[in-house]
């Protein structure tokens, strides 16, 4: 039986890293992630031609992000991720959590504003129809936490422990639009809180921490209901293949372990993120706030030491 489109996932010898990681290209996640990489290249090489700078950490990071898909997608992970409940949890957990953070470090929207051409008056080119979405009421509500957090916990339990994830892992096109869907989740989720690229919500460092923390709990109550669980949860993988020598309920509870595991791994990554960018932020506006004082004499520094001054000769 074949699941996914590119093995035999119902003869597969007993999961070892190395048998993991062969490739086993998933074509449509292999066309997606080259043409996005193909397009952030262009984007760099456009800058660069005319003359601006692109950090080289954030092409670090897009590429990173890509490449982590591909290594869930385009290897046989994704053949043993189809039978083994673990390694399944594991394609999740990376896709949805590790992979979108390391793509909004990216910043890849601010390089298409940037590289993009304007299309010129009264017209609507790429650029233009780039900036209307931004700006749209759909994006407005897409990304606002009333509906980003419950989005991200729905994708758990909603999807789990329901018939609805039988149903996707039953067909190789249900397959992608779940791996998918996980990717997207993760987007909208962290792109408020930690994403480099403008957006319609952008609210401050300390909002954006409670909104990260409000999603992560329920990530690790997830995989704890897993683990104290006393049957397969899950009817995909309640019958693995004999050939991988794996027992259903133990299978499950290292996914369980994953899923506990992976809910401190990206909060410790934005946090980080987080903290370089609200650095960054108040170091701007130091910078700022001293080109104002070089330009008017620093007249915001004189009145209010005027306004000491004033209080003191009241107290006399």
């Amino acid at each position: 039986m074949d699941h996914s489109g590119h093995g035999m996932t119902m003869d597969l010898p007993p999961f070892t890293l190395g048998r993991g990681l062969e490739w086993s290209a998933d074509p449509f996640f292999l066309v997606a992630c080259l043409t996005g990489l193909a397009l952030y290249g262009w984007g760099v090489v456009r800058l660069v031609r005319r003359g601006d700078k692109w950090p080289v950490g954030r092409t670090v990071a897009y590429v990173v992000g890509v490449l982590s898909i591909m290594l869930m997608m385009c290897t046989r992970l994704n053949d043993y991720g189809m039978v083994m409940f673990s390694v399944h949890m594991v394609q999740h957990m990376v896709i949805s959590m590790v992979s979108p953070i390391l793509l909004l470090l990216g910043a890849p929207i601010t390089l298409a504003l940037r590289a993009l051409p304007t299309a010129g008056r009264g017209r609507k080119g790429p650029r233009e129809l780039l900036l209307m979405f931004l700006h749209s009421r759909y994006m407005r509500i897409v990304t606002h936490p009333a509906f980003t957090i419950p989005l991200f916990i729905a994708s758990l339990y909603g999807l789990y422990f329901t018939p609805l994830f039988d149903t996707l892992m039953g067909s190789r096109v249900g397959h992608i639009a779940m791996m998918v869907h996980f990717l997207a989740v993760g987007l909208v989720f962290f792109w408020p809180i930690m994403g480099v690229d403008p957006g319609p919500h952008r609210p401050g460092y300390l909002m954006r921490m409670l909104e990260l923390f409000a999603g992560m709990p329920f990530h690790a109550f997830f995989g704890i209901a897993l683990m104290m669980a006393s049957e397969p949860m899950v009817e995909t993988f309640r019958n693995p293949p004999a050939s991988l020598g794996v027992e259903a309920l133990s299978d499950q509870n290292a996914a369980g372990g994953i899923a506990w595991g992976f809910s401190e791994i990206p909060s410790v990554l934005v946090l980080i993120a987080l903290l370089f960018q609200w650095y960054a932020s108040d170091q701007r506006q130091a910078r700022r706030k001293d080109r104002a004082a070089e330009r008017d004499g620093d007249k915001e520094l004189e009145a209010y030491n005027a306004y000491l001054a004033s209080l003191n000769a009241q107290g006399r």
